[in-house]
């Protein structure tokens, strides 16, 4: 069925950051391409006004079986090769969010994903290049620049040179996958790129909103300002861990996912420390008291301390009973946290 010019423009417009009119005119590597990078950072989608009617042209006589002549090896295009760097590097800076944890990442994640990145780029259209080759020269690339984020820029501008250097036409093929096949292979691909990502998006937000929490209830309760608005505030930040627990089954996020973190929160972490060792001495337990000795030391010490029982001695009586209730809430709020 031959393609039309209007149904394409209509799906650029409504869909083609995410190149729905690529997969209507059969160029899949291209709409996966757009669906990676939004339309090729916007640019591309803009720049395929103009380009839309040859495109039309091609998928028609791709689709009418009409062969034409062609050069040995295709045109050198600038804008190709500005594409594979740039789809390169934006590859290997996704690479280093969510898979930077891995061990050899920059022998082996970083060069990988930079060049699927610029083979991507190369099979746009009728063209492709040697992956095996590209693949070659990142590998190559990657121990000179061993452990430095900057490595990512020259990996891909030598695999887009050899990418450029090898590339040639696709070979005419006579059959057709129908467009289920094409969708399934198309949204395998999408997950195998956004999961990781998101997946550390989702870790890195829940790990922070523990650090956030932890920092709010420290100064809430180090001067005894509305200790359930605290309270309440906490479980909403936690919620999207809680979240996690619940279809985990339980399963712990590290809490030292950045060092960076780790050193902007060493503070508050000491200053709570210090506080649970007070707490642990104000009620007269060693720090490996359970919540059962907890309660009862508890109980037993606001029977004694209860400003009822001390008409006599009433300031003091208020004043050990206040540093009893608070060192109880420290003490049972962690024990919550440890459960967690």
């Amino acid at each position: 069925m031959a393609k039309s010019l209007l149904i394409t423009y209509v799906l650029w417009s409504c869909g083609g950051l995410f190149g729905l009119h690529h997969i209507y005119l059969g160029r899949d590597n291209h709409a996966l391409l757009w669906m990676m990078t939004f339309g090729g950072f916007g640019v591309g989608w803009i720049r395929e006004i103009w380009r839309l009617p040859k495109y039309v042209q091609n998928a028609n006589i791709h689709h009418g079986k009409i062969k034409r002549k062609r050069h040995p090896q295709p045109s050198m295009s600038i804008v190709r090769v500005i594409g594979q760097i740039a789809v390169g590097v934006y590859f290997g800076f996704v690479a280093l969010i969510s898979l930077s944890s891995l061990t050899g990442f920059y022998i082996m994640a970083l060069p990988l994903a930079i060049t699927l990145g610029v083979h991507l780029v190369a099979s746009v259209g009728e063209e492709t290049s040697n992956i095996k080759t590209t693949m070659m020269a990142s590998f190559i690339t990657s121990p000179i620049f061993y452990g430095r984020p900057i490595a990512t820029i020259p990996i891909s501008i030598v695999a887009s040179i050899t990418s450029t250097q090898h590339r040639r036409y696709k070979p005419l093929s006579h059959t057709e996958d129908n467009l289920s096949m094409r969708l399934y292979r198309l949204g395998l691909a999408w997950l195998a790129f956004t999961m990781p990502i998101s997946y550390c998006a989702f870790h890195n937000t829940t790990v922070t909103a523990l650090y956030v929490t932890d920092t709010i209830s420290l100064i809430l309760d180090s001067v005894q300002i509305f200790p359930i608005l605290g309270d309440l505030l906490e479980s909403a930040l936690l919620l999207p861990y809680h979240t996690w627990k619940l279809f985990t089954g339980g399963i712990r996020l590290s809490y030292g996912y950045n060092s960076e973190w780790e050193k902007l929160f060493s503070s508050f972490s000491a200053i709570q420390a210090e506080r649970k060792r007070l707490a642990y001495e104000v009620l007269g337990l060693h720090e490996e008291a359970t919540l059962e000795e907890i309660n009862k030391s508890y109980r037993e010490l606001v029977k004694h301390w209860h400003p009822d029982h001390n008409r006599h001695n009433l300031d003091e009586a208020e004043r050990q009973f206040l540093e009893i209730q608070a060192a109880y809430e420290v003490l049972t709020k962690n024990k919550q946290r440890e459960t967690y």
